[in-house]
């Protein structure tokens, strides 16, 4: 993670250089929006962290396990892919939880079963879709993608999953 921040920050950096040297204070601006973004996004990340943490002390490891662990199989598949489909938020609420949920047990396999269903089918934002696109092509979009999730799940439990 380290060395994740240290990349984002010599991008910042570059970007920030680029900015004020434009001129216009196109680097206040640019500072000013990132603090709005911060202040939108701040409240949601809380949450989701501790929704996270929540996680990792109130469900049982061996129930985690039993459901979607390594050896649940098929089934943890299942639950990894309709979890993800109905979990609500983006990638700051899920990519949080998926990750206590995979270093407190939960199978890799199910992992990504959960993520992939997160971005494939996103039932949450389904209304908007639907507002946006219509009926027709939300129904051939889900239609197109509603197997990929336990596939990916599927292929991960079979190809990588030894390797954790």
């Amino acid at each position: 993670m380290l060395v994740t921040t240290l990349i984002m920050a010599a991008i910042a950096a570059v970007l920030f250089f680029i900015a004020y040297r434009k001129g216009h204070g196109a680097h206040v601006d640019g500072l000013l929006a990132a603090w709005k973004t911060t202040l939108q996004v701040l409240p949601m990340l809380i949450f989701a962290f501790i929704i996270a943490g929540m996680i990792s002390v109130l469900v049982p490891g061996e129930l985690l396990k039993r459901w979607v662990g390594q050896e649940s199989g098929l089934r943890g598949i299942v639950i990894g892919t309709v979890a993800g489909g109905f979990a609500p938020g983006g990638p700051y609420v899920s990519l949080p939880i998926a990750a206590t949920l995979y270093n407190s047990g939960a199978g890799l396999g199910s992992m990504v079963a959960f993520l992939t269903g997160w971005s494939l089918w996103a039932v949450s934002r389904l209304p908007m879709e639907l507002g946006f696109m219509g009926w027709r092509f939300t129904l051939v979009r889900l239609a197109c993608t509603f197997f990929f999730p336990p596939i990916a799940g599927f292929i991960a439990h079979r190809l990588f999953e030894s390797a954790r």
